[in-house]
């Protein structure tokens, strides 16, 4: 009775691991307000599923709750790789209303956007800690990269042995620096791109085939 019990629990564990490898994995798009996060995500969308992931704008924390693309499969160098493509809330230390307001919003829609992009904040940690499989991490490279939010969330991510591409965004800019943001976190690829304008998404898609296939 106790090999048959056993002889159970072996394929289902096997059954359970194949299943689990046949899912989509879920890449969380991560780093700080206005690095364009879903500026990446919407561009990773409409290039392999037709369709955007959420909203944008130059105004911090337009995306203020976690917003998933579902089954988007990217083909690059005869690998194929299904993903959930997960954007999520810009991570920082504080929100103050007062810095929406200096963008023409009336106090009240201030005061709410800050309260949600604080508790967009908060799902985006909890995304991280139990719900992802691998990260890409965007930063303007125009900004310095040496910051304790970077810090601390590059460290969540390597403690939970996540596979981790950094993305040096918005290289369209005259005062980009992308070995800045390559010099910030040695032991990562950092890969340069502008979103915006769709520059180097041939590597982009190569290394996310790469390192989530």
């Amino acid at each position: 009775m106790g090999l048959l019990t056993n002889l159970k629990d072996s394929i289902s564990k096997v059954t359970d691991r194949l299943f689990a490898d046949s899912e989509p994995k879920r890449i969380g798009i991560y780093g700080p307000p206005n690095a364009g996060k879903t500026t990446l995500a919407n561009r990773i969308a409409i290039d392999w599923a037709g369709d955007t992931v959420g909203p944008e704008s130059h105004i911090p924390h337009e995306t203020r709750r976690a917003r998933r693309k579902e089954n988007v499969t990217i083909e690059r160098n005869n690998q194929t790789v299904t993903i959930d493509v997960v954007d999520t809330p810009g991570v920082t230390t504080k929100v103050d209303y007062k810095e929406f307001l200096d963008h023409d919003m009336e106090k009240e829609d201030a005061v709410r956007r800050s309260r949600e992009a604080t508790e967009g904040v908060a799902e985006a940690m909890h995304w991280l800690r139990e719900d992802v499989d691998g990260v890409i991490y965007v930063l303007d490279s125009t900004q310095d990269p040496f910051t304790q939010v970077n810090t601390m969330l590059i460290g969540i991510i390597e403690s939970r042995d996540l596979p981790v591409l950094i993305f040096a965004n918005k290289t369209d800019l005259e005062d980009a620096n992308v070995q800045q943001v390559a010099n910030a976190f040695p032991q990562h690829e950092t890969v340069p791109l502008s979103a915006l304008e769709g520059n180097n998404m041939d590597e982009v898609y190569d290394k996310i085939a790469e390192y989530f296939g």
